[in-house]
């Protein structure tokens, strides 16, 4: 199994203590976020869980207690944007998000942090001059500390449209993409970057992108030494190239602000659910009454074995 922590919510920044403790209690309980009245038990074992994948903004309060993980392989997936307070609200300056960009780096190894320019939006303020020129900024000064950049195109969802009312976005058209695609990933190139695209339905192997595997089976056989045996997750978008994995998270609750934000529906209502959590409770949000059934969520490692090679 693969453990998502998480597309939904950023664990690592907000909500360390909480998953340092499941770890220690080796469950956690999470609510079916179509459905509130379905929890499921996911078990943490070690001897189960192939590999966490962390997704944050602002993992520094947790970079001192990696050390807790002794037992299991791990890697982040860092979104690290060009974007000011307006957009992004409650992040820290740039400068102290690279430096613990490359902190994190240096306790990890390169190919194990990956970073996310994600997503990509155009309006007055930000055109195609402002992404080549900032990611070649943030490219530079994260040489050697990372292997990959992934990036991705806004998808404007009705709550995206109403949080980023102010700022007049601008449609990309396909020409933009191409001309943005083309830029950054000359950037990359000069960079020592792979560079792959989330989630897009547009081809760009012209400019030398693949597709992105963010949830990658690939990265986790080259972590863990082993070859594993999983599939694509069918509950992602088609476009998604993701394999399989279980998210402990639950949207509306990251407390960053960024306006762009898929995962909540907006500031407040995360700020809200913040204030429910506990960090000792077996849920991210809120307690379990004890009158509130669970199920068992089906676990399992997918490690290929050496024996099963030649099965």
């Amino acid at each position: 199994m693969i453990l998502s922590a998480s597309r939904r919510t950023d664990i690592p920044a907000f909500f360390h203590e909480w998953f340092f403790n499941r770890i220690d209690e080796g469950f956690a309980l999470v609510r079916n976020p179509m459905n509130a009245g379905q929890v499921s038990r996911v078990t943490l074992s070690p001897d189960l869980v192939d590999c966490i994948v962390f997704w944050t903004k602002n993992p520094s309060a947790m970079i001192p207690r990696l050390d807790r993980l002794a037992g299991y392989h791990y890697y982040f997936q860092f979104t690290l944007n060009p974007y000011g307070p307006d957009v992004e609200t409650c992040l820290p300056d740039k400068a102290k998000i690279i430096d613990t960009f490359r902190r994190l780096s240096d306790k990890l190894g390169a190919h194990r942090v990956v970073w996310r320019y994600d997503p990509v939006f155009v309006n007055a303020q930000h055109g195609v001059p402002y992404h080549a020129e900032s990611f070649g900024e943030i490219a530079r000064a994260l040489r050697g500390y990372t292997e990959k950049v992934t990036i991705s195109f806004i998808d404007m969802y009705s709550k995206t449209e109403r949080n980023m009312s102010g700022h007049a976005l601008r449609e990309i058209d396909l020409e933009t993409k191409h001309e943005i695609a083309r830029q950054l990933a000359d950037v990359a190139r000069e960079n020592s970057l792979a560079i792959e695209t989330c989630a897009e339905d547009i081809e760009l192997s012209r400019y030398g992108i693949t597709r992105a595997k963010c949830i990658d089976d690939n990265l986790v056989s080259r972590i863990i030494g082993c070859p594993l045996d999983i599939k694509k997750d069918r509950s992602q978008r088609p476009e998604c190239g993701c394999v399989a994995s279980v998210d402990i998270g639950a949207y509306n609750t990251c407390r960053h602000g960024c306006l762009y934000c898929y995962a909540n529906s907006d500031h407040s209502a995360a700020m809200e659910n913040a204030r429910a959590h506990d960090k000792s409770s077996p849920l991210l949000i809120g307690r379990h009454s004890e009158t509130e059934g669970h199920t068992e969520r089906e676990a399992r490692s997918n490690r290929r074995v050496q024996g099963e090679l030649w099965a």
